[in-house]
């Protein structure tokens, strides 16, 4: 059995991220990922799955020193930011408007966790162990010993847990879920653009869910339809050349003609942890929190959660404590936990807002988004929260 300090379960963009800077504290830790690694390479045609990524994140990743991997392979920068409903009545935020010269990059999450795993290469001290079948744990004396098809073992008194919204490990802890469905699907869409590249990001928002637009390279853009499941799934049942047609219906002129690439949909759902630690667990990104990605705050989020989870942990070793120890790690909770759920609660708000059709709500919300485009002060607060500044 192979003894570590702190083992990392999910090696997605979140896992690895906390096993990088917790092996550049010089702590043994043991990244374990289920599935196998991504690849890629510059002809690759782009994954749908794709983040709006912050200049905040961005900072964190620089500091991990895995942005000049993720930056050598594809990423898109952005300026701006655009949110209406009725044409006219619009919300537009830019870099400008906080004197930087861009809001973030749009990048797929391949794209991010192969530049944390390459960045992990030089790590010694992080063990790694990726594609196996079914995962074992148990807990004896303050400690969890983790085995992958009855094999290869693990054993540490502390886990993370970054294996998603699904995570077994929080199971294993017996921490409990706040959560809900939104009744709402998503389709997300490559398309070719007949425009040339882009640096404005743009969503309009319709009762049944916000339609919104990401630019990538050269004439290429993601298209997001948020609408009913069932809505959802006939469209994901269309050609690429039909649902071509039917996202240049639906979606406002600016979009201009475009050819879908490739495609996926998802549930929207949103969930929160009762508690963010417990018997030795701690609870990092999606397997702590899920919220409407109405924004693309997912991944930032995660990424938020990281960075105070380290902060956090090299304090105490700073002052000598455990950071096994609940006073440890409650730290970390009363960080984020707050954080977190204020996000949560903005996305549902302008989600539940804007599904409305009643005249009266309809009137007050577009006049809000022409009171926020005038009121400048307020735009720049929103702007630095949702960046992370």
């Amino acid at each position: 059995m192979e003894q570590q300090e702190v083992i990392v379960i999910g090696g997605g963009m979140t896992g690895a991220a906390m096993a990088l800077g917790l092996a550049k504290l010089g702590v043994k830790v043991a990244l374990i990922e289920k599935n196998p690694l991504p690849q890629f390479s510059p002809s690759m045609a782009y994954d749908v799955r794709i983040s709006a990524i912050s200049v905040a994140s961005v900072a964190l990743l620089e500091q991990l020193g895995a942005w000049q991997q993720i930056e050598a392979m594809r990423l898109c920068p952005y300026d701006g930011l655009e949110t209406w409903e009725i044409e006219g009545f619009q919300t537009a935020f830019r870099a400008a408007d906080l004197d930087i010269p861009r809001l973030g990059f749009m990048v797929e999450n391949n794209v991010m966790q192969i530049g944390l795993w390459q960045a992990l290469s030089t790590y010694p001290n992080c063990q790694q162990a990726v594609g196996f079948s079914h995962l074992f744990a148990r807990r004896e004396n303050g400690l969890w010993q983790v085995s992958l098809d009855d094999k290869r073992q693990f054993s540490a008194p502390l886990l993370i847990a970054c294996d998603g919204a699904n995570s077994v490990v929080r199971q294993w802890a017996g921490i409990g879920l706040t959560s809900w469905q939104y009744r709402q699907h998503c389709l997300l869409a490559v398309v070719e653009t007949a425009l040339p590249q882009q640096s404005v990001t743009w969503q309009q928002f319709f009762p049944s869910g916000p339609r919104a637009f990401l630019p990538l390279l050269g004439h290429q853009g993601c298209v997001v339809w948020y609408d009913s499941p069932e809505r959802i799934a006939q469209l994901t049942q269309m050609s690429h050349e039909k649902l071509s047609d039917a996202i240049m219906q639906a979606f406002p002129p600016r979009l201009g003609e475009v050819k879908v690439q490739a495609k996926g949909s998802f549930p929207l759902t949103r969930q929160h942890a009762q508690r963010y630690f417990h018997q030795g667990v701690v609870l990092v990104g999606d397997a702590a929190h899920t919220i409407n990605p109405l924004a693309g705050q997912g991944v930032n989020l995660g990424f938020k959660d990281v960075k105070a989870l380290l902060s956090v942990l090299e304090q105490a070793l700073q002052k000598g404590e455990s950071w096994r120890d609940d006073k440890v790690l409650a730290r970390y909770e009363q960080q984020r936990k707050g954080d977190n759920l204020l996000m949560q609660s903005g996305m549902d708000f302008f989600y539940k807002t804007f599904k409305t059709d009643l005249l009266p709500v309809k009137i007050a919300r577009n006049l809000g988004l022409i009171a926020a485009e005038k009121i400048t002060p307020f735009k720049k607060q929103a702007l630095k929260y949702a960046l992370g500044l």
